[in-house]
């Protein structure tokens, strides 16, 4: 590392400057590429809907001994995950099941892609920890002392190791909220459907294609809990397939509702509108309190931000005025 050049806590000040240069205009390609190739967000969703269709009808007809073979597709690299991760013995079942419904609330519908999460949390602490730690103490790129180095590997290993989690947790909690702001509205909607006499499965069809554009999240989870109620022999494991791809309370009420709607024969219009004003009631308050916590949270923008701004304009041609007037 040539020694002339300025460093920051020993890291060559060029060296960051030209890398960030890079990532920024990789960035700039990566956004015109995206701006120039617009998709329909709703094809690769209708195509999915069509797949679980697919799947549904085949698990229907086909006789039970060819059941499983038709449902469950397995691609040749999750077959060698899942063998690598079996030969080490790390593969449990109960992981296996924990990632498969993280990956359902995160409206990812392969199931295989849970041995994938599984293989990542084993492989990228290898990979990366080995990477850093060959940058911080193979090569002399880095002049940092041994609590830095020690630092920067640890927590390399502890972000590859979580990076999947993280991701997944990230894709749940917007997709969780997308969908508690359109819920609302959906159940409206099923109240007009059912005081109009459609079915349950007609109701839901009916949401999913009228809220399908302006809440995808939420008109694909209706399509998939439609097309369940007409394939599955029970009604209510559709209802209850639905509470377990949404990680939302609300959702599960009105999954309670649901069912005990069809186990009992209560009115559906009736709990369904008092759901929804107790979910709009909901959305309000949460409003509200994003509102009462906002003078908190603009505090220190406003410190180290707006104020000295203000006070360069209000006293900066002040300052100058008295700056002439001393020095005549």
């Amino acid at each position: 590392m040539n020694s002339s050049n300025p460093t920051l806590l020993g890291v060559d000040i060029y060296a960051v400057a030209t890398l960030l240069s890079g990532i920024a205009a990789f960035a700039v390609l990566v956004a015109i590429y995206a701006a120039l190739t617009v998709r329909d967000p709703m094809a690769k969703r209708v195509k999915a809907l069509n797949r679980r269709r697919e799947q549904l009808k085949a698990g229907v007809v086909a006789p039970a001994a060819k059941r499983r073979a038709k449902l469950i597709q397995s691609r040749e690299s999750t077959d060698r995950m899942r063998h690598f991760l079996q030969s080490l013995k790390v593969l449990q079942d109960d992981q296996v099941k924990t990632v498969q419904a993280k990956l359902l609330q995160a409206g990812i519908r392969s199931r295989d892609l849970a041995f994938a999460v599984i293989f990542a949390r084993l492989v990228l602490p290898v990979v990366l920890g080995a990477l850093v730690g060959y940058i911080v103490y193979g090569t002399d790129a880095l002049d940092w002392g041994p609590l830095q180095s020690y630092g920067a590997v640890a927590g390399a290993l502890i972000l590859s190791y979580k990076a999947p989690d993280l991701y997944l947790k990230n894709r749940i909690q917007k997709r969780s909220a997308a969908i508690r702001k359109g819920l609302p509205d959906a159940l409206d909607l099923l109240v007009i459907c059912a005081e109009a006499g459609l079915t349950v499965d007609a109701a839901f069809h009916r949401v999913a294609r009228e809220l399908g554009r302006a809440y995808p999240e939420l008109g694909e989870e209706f399509s998939l809990t439609a097309i369940e109620l007409g394939f599955l022999t029970d009604r209510r494991q559709a209802f209850t397939n639905l509470a377990s791809r949404v990680d939302l309370e609300a959702v599960k009420g009105v999954v309670t509702t649901m069912i005990q709607t069809e186990k009992y024969g209560t009115p559906l219009a009736s709990a369904l509108r008092t759901l929804s004003a107790e979910f709009r009631h909901e959305r309000m308050m949460r409003a509200e309190e994003k509102a009462a916590r906002l003078p908190a949270i603009m505090t220190v923008p406003l410190i180290l931000f707006i104020l000295p701004t203000l006070f360069i304009v209000i006293l900066g041609p002040a300052a100058c005025s008295i700056k002439d007037a001393l020095i005549k």
